[in-house]
């Protein structure tokens, strides 16, 4: 009897086929946890991990998943995209399609509806818009790229065809989200003059007096009353004072520490940490010391730790590491100036101007400064 192989071979591929999808289908159907239980409007998202199948050369990416949305369990059956299509897409309208939903308010509409939905009125309070007029114009858009519904009774809700596509892309951009500062700091690098107030020879001091005045506002708040400035032979200054330690713990709803965002969101909003180098039209903040440095680094002390992380050109080199324990607290912040911003050195003369000026402000602080390149 004549055996027919690529029979038996596509058998063997359907067979192999079907029990990956009871594999990914029994990974699905696990019950969630008794914390997610508390609320039925929260989401509980069970994607499987990107991979890539070893039956294609340049790769797979298989994705999956279950929701509990609107008191209805929702789920997509796996669903593979080839490497070889995602690299052929359209940039064109894949970029329209990105730009389109990159609105927070388009964004913040389908994130309110995805939870339940809701009429126009109870967007417009919900997201503090004020007048139904822009509401309208972004669900008219929304509705008219089959981004949203409107059932019965008037309430917009966001199509179940197209939940899961809008999660994948919210863990993808979650993934992203500190790219945007990154960004910011090419832009803050690129725009120096903004923060100097001269299109060139920016004056290298002003970048310690930012980093200083971080120090003092500290102190000013009623922690620390020292502060030391050391010069270094490479060029660098280190700036440590002895008050609380920039905080360590995590953002809400992030694994960023709060120290990292600290060090690189240029626009954060606490300003009074700013300082405004004469006719400037914006201040230095240390995120903008570090997006203007070669390389940083910050030293925490506090909480019974010593933590540490480096930088360069603004981006983090490492996580923020427990390096050490101690009973200090208070923060030093090592960084070279970029050389192709700025061509002069510290002077300690000038530093030392400076201290006796903080000095007469400031009687409470010692400060301290060594050229240790001597």
């Amino acid at each position: 009897m004549t055996r027919d192989l690529v029979y038996e071979m596509d058998v063997l591929k359907n067979q192999m086929t079907e029990l990956q999808q009871l594999v990914y289908q029994a990974l699905m159907e696990r019950k969630p946890g008794s914390a997610s239980n508390q609320s039925q409007h929260r989401q509980e998202i069970a994607t499987t991990p990107a991979m890539y199948e070893a039956a294609s050369e340049d790769g797979s990416v298989f994705y999956s998943g279950q929701v509990h949305l609107n008191g209805q369990n929702i789920r997509w059956e796996p669903q593979e995209r080839r490497m070889d299509q995602l690299l052929d897409m359209n940039t064109e309208k894949a970029a329209k399609i990105l730009a389109a939903l990159g609105n927070k308010q388009r964004l913040d509409i389908l994130k309110a509806v995805m939870a339940e939905p809701l009429s126009g009125a109870e967007l417009v309070e919900r997201l503090n818009m004020g007048t139904t007029g822009q509401l309208y114009h972004h669900l008219k858009a929304l509705l008219g790229a089959d981004l949203l519904v409107q059932e019965q009774g008037g309430r917009y809700a966001l199509p179940k065809h197209r939940s899961l596509p809008f999660l994948l892309l919210l863990s993808a951009a979650g993934d992203l989200l500190d790219t945007s500062d990154y960004l910011e700091m090419t832009e803050t690098r690129n725009n120096a003059g903004m923060y100097f107030g001269t299109s060139h020879g920016f004056d290298i001091h002003q970048l310690l007096w930012a980093v200083v005045e971080n120090s003092i506002l500290e102190h000013t708040s009623g922690y620390g009353d020292q502060i030391g400035i050391y010069l270094h032979e490479d060029g660098s200054v280190t700036v440590t004072d002895n008050g609380r330690g920039i905080p360590v713990q995590a953002l809400p709803n992030s694994n960023i520490p709060v120290a990292q965002s600290v060090l690189t969101d240029v626009h954060r909003l606490n300003t009074s940490a700013h300082f405004l180098a004469p006719g400037a039209e914006k201040g230095i903040s240390i995120a903008v010391v570090n997006a203007l440095s070669k390389h940083l680094t910050v030293e925490i002390r506090r909480d019974g730790n010593v933590y540490r992380q480096e930088y360069r050109h603004g981006i983090p080199q490492t996580g923020l590491l427990i390096v050490g324990m101690t009973q200090e607290t208070g923060t030093s912040v090592t960084f070279k100036p970029e050389p192709e911003l700025f061509s002069s050195a510290f002077d300690i003369n000038r530093i030392i101007e400076r201290k006796s000026a903080i000095a007469a402000d400031y009687p409470g602080i010692t400060l301290t400064i060594r050229d240790t390149a001597e």
